[in-house]
C-alpha cells in the first residue's frame, strides 16, 4: 500500500493553476536562445545539487559546486563532500537522458541505477541495491523520528511505486505526481543511505519527463535546502513516525506546491537578471572598444568564477589570447586573480559586482 494522492481542494486547484502559468512562462523563457543561458544553467544546476547534498550533510562552496557539476576532474576521491556533489551531478545527467528517451519506461532498475549514480562513492552502503537491513531516521538527540518498513517489504513496495509511476506517467498534475513520488520513495526508505537524495532525484525525473522545463529549472532542491526545517516538518507530519500510507498527504502536497511556486519565481527572476546583466556587460565592453568575446569572460567571472581554459573553450580562443584578455580585464579593475600557476582563477571585482548590481536595480 502506498500514500494516495489527496483530494484537490479549491485552494490547491487555484495554486496549481497559478503554478501551471508560471511553469509555462518559465519554459518559454528557458527555451529562448540567449548567450547568457549557458552560465546560468551551470549556476542553477550547481545551486540545486549543492542544496540537495547539503541537506544530508555534504558541503562544498558554490564555486566548487559549479566546477564539479561542469565536469571538473576530482583530484581527491577521498573527499566525501566533493564526491557527493559530483555523484549527484552524474545522476542528474542520467535524469536528463531518461527524460528525453522516447523508449523510456518505469522499472525498478531506473531507481536502483539513480541510487548507484548518486551514492557509488559510498561503497559500504550498497549503492544500486535495495537494503537488506532495518533502517530508521534519527533526530539530533538520537531519538527515532521515523521507522521505515521492514527490509523484506522493500522489493514489493518499490515494485508498487514503479507500477504506479508507469500507470500515472502522464496523468494528474505533474507537480502533484512528483510530490507523491517523493513521499512514497522516501517513506519506503529502500536504501541503506541516500534515500533523501534519491527521492529528490526521482522527483526531478518525474518533472523532467513532462518535457516542459529542463531538469535544472524544474527542481526544488535549492528551496528545500533553504527551508530544511519546514521540509522535514512536512515529511514528519505526513509520515507520523512510521510507515503509515493511509495517512493524509494533503499537507505534504501543499508544501511542495508552495516550494515550486517560490522556486519558479526565483528562476524566472534569475533568467531576467541574466539578460539584464548580459546587456550591461555588452555595453561596458562596447564602450571600451574591446572584442565582444570579453563579455563571456566577465559573465563567467560573475557566475562563480572562471579560468583561462574554461573561458578559452567557450569563447573559442587560444590560451595566449585568453591570457591577454584577462590581463586587460585585470588592468581595468574588472576582475581579480586568485591562485598561482595552473590554479589561477578569475573572479569579478567588487567594482564590477557593484556596477552590475546597480544595473539590476534599474531594470
Amino acid at each position: 500500500m502506498l500514500f494516495a494522492r489527496p483530494p484537490i481542494t479549491p485552494q490547491l486547484a487555484e495554486q496549481l493553476d497559478e503554478l501551471d502559468r508560471l511553469r509555462r512562462t518559465l519554459g518559454q523563457e528557458v527555451s529562448r536562445p540567449g548567450p547568457w543561458m549557458g552560465a546560468l544553467r551551470r549556476t542553477v544546476r550547481a545551486s540545486s545539487i549543492e542544496g540537495s547534498t547539503s541537506i544530508e550533510g555534504f558541503h562544498v562552496d558554490h564555486e566548487d559546486a559549479i566546477a564539479l557539476v561542469s565536469g571538473e576532474e576530482l583530484a581527491d576521491r577521498a573527499d566525501q563532500n566533493r564526491m557527493a556533489v559530483a555523484s549527484y551531478a552524474r545522476a542528474m545527467d542520467h535524469v536528463g537522458v531518461m527524460a528525453q528517451d522516447p523508449g523510456f519506461s518505469w522499472v525498478e532498475r531506473v531507481i536502483l541505477d539513480l541510487h548507484f549514480d548518486a551514492c557509488y562513492f559510498q561503497r559500504d552502503m550498497s549503492p544500486g541495491r535495495w537494503r537488506s537491513t532495518p533502517v530508521a531516521v534519527t533526530e539530533g538527540d538520537r531519538s527515532i523520528a521515523y521507522r521505515a518498513p521492514e527490509a523484506e517489504q522493500v522489493p514489493a513496495l518499490m515494485a508498487e511505486v514503479v507500477e504506479w509511476l508507469g500507470e500515472n506517467d502522464k496523468e494528474d498534475n505533474v507537480v502533484v505526481r512528483a510530490a507523491m513520488t517523493h513521499l512514497n520513495v522516501v517513506s519506503v526508505h529502500p536504501f541503506r543511505d541516500g534515500n533523501g537524495r534519491v527521492s529528490r532525484i526521482v522527483q526531478s525525473l518525474v518533472l523532467a519527463r513532462e518535457g516542459l522545463i529542463s531538469p535544472e529549472f524544474s527542481s526544488i532542491e535549492e528551496y528545500l535546502s533553504q527551508n530544511t526545517s519546514a521540509y522535514y516538518a512536512a515529511l514528519k507530519e505526513a509520515q507520523g513516525g512510521r510507515y503509515q500510507p493511509s495517512r493524509d498527504a494533503s499537507g505534504w502536497v501543499a508544501f511542495c506546491v508552495e516550494a515550486h511556486l517560490a522556486q519558479g519565481r526565483q528562476r524566472l527572476a534569475q533568467i531576467r537578471d541574466a539578460a539584464t546583466r548580459w546587456d550591461y556587460l555588452e555595453a561596458l565592453i562596447g564602450a571600451r572598444g574591446w572584442p565582444e568575446r570579453l563579455v563571456i569572460a566577465l559573465e563567467q567571472s560573475l557566475m562563480g568564477g572562471t579560468q583561462r581554459s574554461k573561458y578559452g573553450e567557450e569563447a573559442d580562443v587560444s590560451r595566449a589570447t585568453a591570457s591577454a584578455d584577462f590581463r586587460r580585464l585585470l588592468d581595468a579593475g574588472l576582475v581579480d586573480q586568485r591562485g598561482r600557476g595552473k590554479n589561477i582563477s578569475y573572479r569579478a571585482s567588487k567594482e564590477l559586482r557593484a556596477q552590475v548590481s546597480e544595473a539590476l536595480k534599474k531594470r
